[in-house]
């Protein structure tokens, strides 16, 4: 989860690596660190965010055309200046940066403290670069052979860069299991965990992938396997574009990726619905449609808000598709014996595209022959190369931790699938499809609309920004969305939220309500709608706080809640894409009245690209 970024060419490094180094932070700030070798390497590292570094480096000698830099979130050892990356070798020859865990580290550094390595750090990363180092001493060999001969003996995730005194001019990265691209340039290379760091200098790059060893010197690329086996790279042109990155005028990245969901939903929508013609497409399931008409079973793997994206899936494909569909922690799933045939598709879902545990349920998946269909955000990601077929959501960069443009671009890409999949196997009528089809086309519109209630919510949020605690509620299609929402306000307010479909609130949760409790129930005009005042009758009976999310023109509940909330009238199967917009607001604006850092909160990675 960890963000790392290296150059070497003809510019100044230091200035490339801060840059790239900020726009990796959402990957992780709990330190930052830089080497830089101009015949001294010399390594300058601090605990907390990229602008203590800076800060740091300002009477350093900085001067280099070759680097690389570090930004962590803490696994091994606790952040502090020590345990913060780049790290030396005992020699100080040799300096690694590494994205990652090495599970049988504690193995190896046990073994390189009997051959005299002397250790600063609690980190696994220091006993990687000893490694590399004692190899190179025993068999006299160059670094590359020294890192390819230590990738043998490391067991886990990584995706490292080397640096070393001896042998300057040269850049060593290799990966498993974690994030890689490199940037080409005129006469000039840059490696980072994605493209964000790049896009300023070139769009061409190329995705490492697993068990791969990058060697860059005298301006060329040499990519080889763990066997050096010489291999062709695939170079890619990169369509994202630099304000994408920026917040462009917005005080947080969070707010700006909310508001731009109308423009992201339609961009995932765009070539897959045709409304003129009465179509619709995705090219990534063509070749397995038949797959999925004859498919015993969904299994959908994910994590997170990937996770509520999934949920809302199983609603979805089994009203439209009739086709009996799981929803599974990724994290869970890898480590039961769960039972899968060759009759089964796997939907993966992630916006990274990295996410280690869902990369590990599609390797389980695809060992019992399952067909395993992607859904992520990030073109040339580890599991749109690992799955069968796929689609990209195309929502575009998001930097702030806590999804929000990821979710309504996975559940309409989710909509659109299950869309078409039910029309292929006779389930959803043409009158019916043709009804959604239209209806999913106003969705952005809509979307539109129920922004502008970011006023109102930011009143709300001054009400409640000092309770400790909150419930939300939905039933159905709300259901999922009752979950997005207590995890945004868990994420980044720091206040403990819970979601629950709404009937289940007898079954123990209403023992918590009492007149300091807020509830958000999401009560929109749909086949649950009655049940769901029942609910919040329930809720108002024992002083609960009502902050309801309703349909436009609601005249029942406006009667019962405090607060209320209008979102347009949609159909019952796209609701989660209006509904969850009040939410993300309500959770932001909150956040941002108890002073928190909405964009970077407390313990958590963008991507988690570790166990």
């Amino acid at each position: 989860m960890c963000g790392i970024v290296a150059y070497i060419g003809y510019r100044e490094a230091c200035p490339i690596i801060i840059k790239g180094l900020r726009r990796l932070e959402y990957r992780g700030y709990d330190s930052a660190g830089v080497a830089l070798l101009n015949g001294d390497l010399n390594v300058y590292k601090k605990k907390g965010k990229v602008a203590e570094l800076e800060t740091f480096i300002k009477e350093k000698d900085t001067h280099a055309n070759v680097g690389m830099g570090h930004t962590r979130w803490a696994t091994h050892g606790e952040p502090n200046d020590t345990n913060a990356h780049p790290h030396y070798s005992t020699s100080e020859r040799i300096a690694i940066i590494h994205n990652g865990i090495i599970e049988n580290y504690a193995a190896l550094k046990q073994h390189l403290q009997h051959q005299g390595h002397v250790f600063q750090s609690d980190t696994d990363t220091e006993v990687f670069v000893n490694l590399i180092e004692e190899i190179q001493r025993q068999n006299h060999c160059t670094l590359e052979e020294a890192v390819r001969l230590a990738l043998h003996e490391v067991v886990g995730a990584y995706a490292i860069v080397v640096l070393s005194r001896d042998e300057p001019n040269q850049l060593i990265a290799a990966r498993k299991g974690s994030p890689m691209v490199i940037g080409i340039g005129k006469d000039e290379f840059f490696i980072a965990s994605d493209a964000t760091p790049i896009i300023e200098y070139t769009n061409e790059v190329v995705y490492v992938n697993d068990y791969e060893i990058a060697i860059i010197r005298d301006g060329k690329l040499d990519i080889r396997s763990k066997e050096d086996v010489h291999q062709t790279p695939y170079i890619q042109k990169l369509e994202m574009e630099l304000d994408s990155i920026e917040k462009g005028g917005y005080e947080h990245f969070m707010l700006k990726e909310i508001f731009e969901q109308p423009r992201s939903i339609l961009d995932s929508m765009r070539g897959r619905l045709e409304l003129v013609a009465g179509h619709l497409n995705m090219g990534g399931i063509r070749a397995y449609e038949r797959k999925f008409m004859n498919a015993d079973r969904i299994i959908i793997v994910a994590c997170g808000t990937s996770w509520h994206a999934g949920l809302v899936a199983e609603y979805l494909l089994e009203d439209l598709a009739r086709i009996p569909v799981e929803v599974e922690y990724a994290s869970e799933f890898r480590y039961r014996n769960p039972v899968i045939t060759e009759r089964d598709i796997v939907i993966a879902i992630s916006q990274s595209g990295e996410t280690a545990d869902t990369l590990a349920a599609i390797e389980l998946a695809k060992s019992k022959g399952a067909t395993i269909f992607g859904i992520c955000n990030v073109v040339g990601s580890s599991i749109a190369r690992a799955t069968d077929a796929g689609a990209y959501t195309h929502a575009g960069p998001e930097i702030g931790v806590a999804s929000t443009k990821a979710f309504t671009a996975q559940v309409t890409v989710l909509t659109i699938l299950a869309m078409i999949v039910g029309h292929k196997r006779g389930t959803l009528s043409d009158t019916r499809l043709q009804e959604l089809m239209v209806e999913l086309g106003s969705i952005p519109a809509k979307v539109e609309k129920a922004l502008l209630l970011n006023d109102e919510i930011e009143l709300i949020a001054e009400t409640f920004k000092d309770v400790p605690n909150f419930l939300y509620l939905g039933r159905g299609y709300n259901f999922p969305v009752a979950l997005e929402g207590a995890l945004k306000l868990k994420e980044i307010s720091y206040i403990h939220a819970e979601g629950y479909p709404a009937a289940e609130m007898k079954h123990g949760p209403i023992a918590l309500i009492d007149e300091n409790m807020p509830v958000v129930v999401i009560a929109t005009k749909d086949s649950s709608y009655e049940k769901v005042v029942s609910n919040i009758q329930e809720v108002k009976a024992r002083k609960g706080r009502i902050i309801a999310v309703v349909t436009e023109g609601d005249q029942v509940i406006p009667q019962m809640a405090e607060f209320v909330i209008e979102v347009p009238a949609t159909s019952e199967v796209l609701v989660p894409l209006v509904s969850v917009i009040p939410l993300q607001l309500l959770s932001y604006h909150i956040a941002v009245l108890r002073g928190c850092n909405v964009d970077q909160p407390r313990n958590l990675a963008k991507s988690v690209t570790v166990e």
